[in-house]
Parts: C-alpha cells; structure tokens; sequence
C-alpha cells in the first residue's frame, strides 16, 4: 500500500461503518430500498472521482480531512442512537 494513502485508512475504515448506519437509518425512515441503492451508488461513484482526482491535491491537508471526517462520522452516529431512543423506550412500554 502506498505510504502517503495510509494515512487516509481510518477514515476509510470508519467511514464505512458510518456507510451502515446510514443505511439502517433508511430502512428505520422505511425508504423505497431501491432509491437507497441507486443513491448510495451515486455517492459511491462520486466519491470514487473525488478520491482517485483529489487525492494528490488532499495529501498535504490529509490530518486536517481525517479530523473533519471523524467528526463528522462520530457526530453522525450520535444523532443515529439520539434518533433510535424513543424507539427503544417505546418497545420496552
């Protein structure tokens, strides 16, 4: 692997298990599974581009984007259990 990626492998990691919730959070919202595949398709494609054209540019702001990133993936999986709560208390009523 190449060195300068490495460094990019966190937020990669993590940012798939952010892929997952995001995707719980639509079949919770019960959206039709075959928008939510075309549109995580579309995102996939999108960041697939921004990845392979930006990343010479990204490398030397690459601790500046896992922190921002991060942020992000823990911010978004807060407001997933925040948004799970009232349905765990209603099934335990």
């Amino acid at each position: 692997m190449d060195p300068e990626i490495k460094h990019f492998l966190p937020l990669l990691v993590f940012g798939n298990i952010e892929n997952l919730i995001l995707a719980a959070q639509g079949v919770a919202a019960h959206v039709d599974p075959v928008v939510l595949a075309i549109l995580s398709f579309i995102a996939v494609i999108c960041w697939l581009l921004i990845g392979t054209f930006g990343t010479r540019f990204a490398m030397k702001y690459a601790r500046y984007i896992n922190f921002i990133g991060g942020l992000a993936i823990f911010i978004l999986g807060i407001q997933a259990m925040a948004e799970s709560i009232p349905g765990m208390i209603a099934f335990f009523h």
